[in-house]
């Protein structure tokens, strides 16, 4: 059972059939080859108990508040503010991206649009100054990935309902790894910049007035990050009602700004509608999926497995970090989290593990899914946005930037309280 799931799973994904209609079409060979009880008969109360869950309204918030940022003009005003800030560093610009990139994951939850955003307003800036392609388009797209790290994080949110984790304490428990992995980021820059100066551009000294002045292009995403995440935190608002609160104050900085208009608005909803009803269909597939699997007895199989290796707690957890490298090769980031959550986190749990920690340390896994060919979905909005260029470029680009994130799962293996400082102290 454990090779007829792991192998459908590789080949249907390999032929191209959507995430969520495979993890449907594992549950039915699931239940039809293994399964001695009927379980497809309780289908539909499955897929409406899995749907019908106030937190997974967050979602679609979420979505629609990264989707007016993005469309809203904020991002070039964001980018300029924070150029004046730190591009003095070895590297200039490629800072710039990183910072930005980072307080763009504080607000959009979504590593795919804070990708997207950033690119769209540096690239320009790469042409124009000499950078480096390689390394200039490398680091948006590793510093993409934060969106799914830093909350609000959509990928958070659904971990926590897949595992009946709280969400609030896997936002806490995500703050200082992602700022600490944004921060490693802008430090691997730096140093690759000073070994090679070729590699970054001309470094902007910026006088204080211009930086003091630009302040003020960050409050409006400042102001929704301590919106959001202070309100949840506080104890006045749940997630979801924190991003429905979110989404009305990115209407009115849209207002503010004169960036509102009909169009604006239809195409946000239009990407919120396409983007949630994806997410949606992937996560009552593997909800459905989840329910055939425990029942059949997978779980127990898998479990019974790696006892019989006779590995220790941690050598077990190491061959589930080396599981989830190579799978991020193939496999989308999202999807890959559902597939596996059912089979894995129970695993963990039972090592002694906290579910918790391991939460922080998946998502920092799958995010090198995010920029690992041939699946790396943050590769091609990079390499989208380019317009030229070869995509080997931004493959290469990412490489020390993937080193990081390793570096920085290791970090977490060995000190857990990375992650679980803020939610055991607040």
């Amino acid at each position: 059972m454990i090779l007829f799931t792991s192998t459908g799973l590789l080949v249907l994904l390999a032929l191209s059939i959507p995430v969520g209609i495979v993890l449907f079409l594992l549950a039915f060979g699931i239940d039809t080859l293994f399964s001695p009880f009927p379980l497809m008969r309780g289908l539909g109360q499955v897929v409406w108990s899995s749907s019908n869950s106030a937190t997974l309204i967050a979602i679609p918030f979420f979505v629609l508040l990264g989707e007016i940022l993005v469309r809203s003009g904020i991002a070039k005003r964001t980018y300029a503010a924070l150029d004046a800030w730190v591009s003095w560093m070895p590297g200039g610009l490629i800072h710039a991206n990183i910072a930005t990139a980072t307080l763009f994951s504080a607000t959009s939850g979504s590593s795919v649009a804070t990708a997207a955003t950033v690119a769209s307003v540096a690239m320009p800036q790469a042409d124009r100054l000499g950078y480096d392609p390689r390394l200039f388009s490398g680091a948006i797209a590793a510093g993409g990935t934060l969106g799914i790290m830093i909350p609000p994080s959509i990928n958070l949110i659904v971990y926590g309902f897949l595992t009946e984790t709280s969400i609030p304490k896997l936002f806490l428990a995500g703050l200082i790894p992602g700022l600490l992995l944004a921060l490693l980021f802008m430090a691997v820059t730096a140093l690759l910049c000073s070994v090679r100066p070729s590699l970054g551009g001309p470094g902007i000294h910026a006088d204080w007035s211009r930086r003091l002045s630009g302040l003020k292009d960050l409050i409006p995403l400042l102001g929704l990050f301590g919106a959001i995440v202070g309100s949840i935190y506080a104890g006045w608002a749940t997630p979801t009602e924190a991003a429905a609160v979110g989404v009305a104050m990115a209407f009115a900085i849209a207002m503010l700004q004169k960036a509102l208009s009909v169009r604006m608005i239809l195409e946000s909803l239009k990407g919120t509608v396409r983007t949630t009803a994806m997410i949606m269909l992937v996560v009552i597939g593997a909800y459905v999926l989840n329910f055939v699997l425990t029942a059949a007895g997978i779980s127990s199989a898998l479990q019974g497995f790696l006892q019989g290796l006779g590995l220790g707690p941690l050598e077990t957890l190491l061959v589930i970090i080396l599981m989830y490298i190579v799978l991020g090769f193939f496999i989308e980031t999202l999807s890959l989290m559902v597939a596996t959550i059912p089979i894995v986190v129970p695993i963990v749990v039972q090592l002694g593990y906290d579910p918790l920690w391991f939460g922080i340390l998946m998502i920092m896994l799958v995010e090198m899914a995010l920029i690992t060919p041939p699946v790396g979905l943050n590769l091609y909005v990079v390499q989208a946005a380019r317009k030229s260029g070869s995509f080997s470029d931004v493959m290469i680009g990412v490489i020390p930037y993937a080193i990081a994130m390793l570096l920085m799962a290791a970090l977490l293996v060995m000190f857990p309280a990375i992650a679980l400082y803020l939610p055991t102290h607040l």
